[in-house]
């Protein structure tokens, strides 16, 4: 084993007779690297938006969200959920209730989703860092209760983030008959002042349909008591979210679903996941067409090196060591590659991390391109280069063992 490494290493970097293998090999350690270098690049870009989502969400999603695991509402006074409040791991217990509307203000309506929360709410997540306007975020005094709209929901009700007309909303009654000659009477109306605020998540579903309310508005718009449609906790510092989530799920049974953050925002992440996969596949398949240099460039060595090989064979050597020889050798090229595309990318990386080099313009949500540097993902770019590398060398070589060192004998 060290005879056959030690002499691929010198056929390697040993002048050829031909300068064409040379200049092969270079071209093939160049193709890895720039094939590696695609994946870090393209992985670490795809972590970078993953990591910005995941930060966007942060501020409207809770820790942890309890909800039915069948119907709509639940009682936020069943016996099950009560003593999750007085629990060491939670920091933060408040209740919410959604459901659709529709939304008014003067000759403007649209559909949207009125979420009624309780008054801890800002101390539920930091969405305090996403509010707009000049206001107090308390939603509810003796006399009025308030509205904390989306940006997008106040652009398409044209009422500014200060409006001075309250919003009219419209719920549908329970069980109400809609009559046809006077369907205004299936729907109950309520009124919404403004809190002076608005917030935006950067995210269409939040911010183009989503309203904020107090949540005894919303349960007596709905004509609801104590039922609730989720539960949303945050955690003390430092307790563990995956085994408080299983606690709380093992505590309250069959009738109720725990989900953290990442589970509430499933088919978002989801796809993004989807997405990496599939880039993942598409430039191991152009490392794969890569490797076909590596291919040609021992074929030639192979050729190169006839009387060294009749030479061996004299001195003993079997069939495998030769072969052996030059599975080494492209090895040894598409380590080369996959080091140095694999420094080069992480280099890259750092430079758009730290000095935002791709612009993606001013519409977006951020300056740069966001890029995030997994070690997981460096070391999968590594050994995927060296298995297509071994599967690119290995199976010519196998077939062609024979044929050419009985050639060469």
């Amino acid at each position: 084993m060290k005879l056959s490494f030690y002499i691929a290493k010198r056929y390697l970097f040993s002048k050829k007779s031909h300068n064409a293998i040379n200049i092969i090999s270079a071209i093939s350690v160049c193709g890895i690297a720039f094939a590696s270098l695609a994946l870090v690049c393209t992985l670490s870009v795809f972590n970078g938006f993953h990591d910005l989502m995941e930060s966007l969400f942060t501020a409207f999603d809770p820790e942890l969200k309890i909800s039915a695991a069948s119907g709509k509402v639940f009682d936020v006074n069943d016996p099950r959920i009560v003593p999750i409040k007085s629990w060491s791991e939670v920091a933060v217990f408040s209740a919410s209730l959604e459901d659709n509307v529709m939304v008014q203000y003067k000759d403007r309506q649209t559909m949207a989703t009125i979420k009624g929360v309780e008054e801890n709410y800002e101390q539920l997540t930091t969405i305090d860092s996403i509010f707009y306007g000049k206001g107090d975020p308390c939603l509810h005094t003796e006399h009025f209760d308030y509205a904390l709209p989306g940006m997008g929901l106040v652009s398409t009700l044209g009422s500014g983030v200060r409006f001075v007309d309250p919003l009219t909303i419209y719920a549908p009654i329970r069980d109400a008959k809609i009559s046809m000659n006077n369907p205004a009477t299936a729907f109950r109306k309520a009124k919404l002042y403004s809190s002076g605020l608005a917030f935006m998540v950067n995210q269409e579903q939040y911010d183009n349909t989503y309203l904020l309310a107090p949540l005894p508005f919303v349960q007596k718009l709905f004509d609801y008591d104590t039922q609730v449609s989720a539960v949303n906790l945050r955690l003390s510092e430092g307790c563990d979210v995956d085994k408080t989530r299983k606690r709380i799920a093992d505590t309250l049974g069959t009738g109720f679903v725990v989900h953290d953050r990442f589970e509430q925002q499933a088919e978002t992440f989801n796809v993004m996941k989807i997405e990496k996969l599939f880039s993942y596949l598409f430039l191991s398949f152009i490392l794969f067409i890569a490797c076909f240099n590596v291919i040609s460039s021992i074929s030639m060595l192979v050729l190169e090196k006839r009387d060294d090989i009749n030479t061996l064979h004299d001195m003993g050597a079997s069939d495998q060591l030769i072969s052996r020889i030059f599975l080494f050798e492209g090895w040894i090229i598409s380590f080369l590659g996959a080091v140095v595309g694999i420094v080069l990318g992480v280099v890259l990386c750092l430079l758009q991390q730290h000095l935002g080099l791709v612009s993606m313009g001013s519409d977006f949500i951020v300056d740069a391109y966001p890029v995030s540097i997994r070690t997981w993902d460096v070391i999968c770019v590594f050994v995927t280069v060296l298995v297509v590398g071994l599967m690119a060398v290995w199976i010519p070589i196998h077939r062609l063992r024979n044929s050419l060192l009985s050639f060469n004998k």
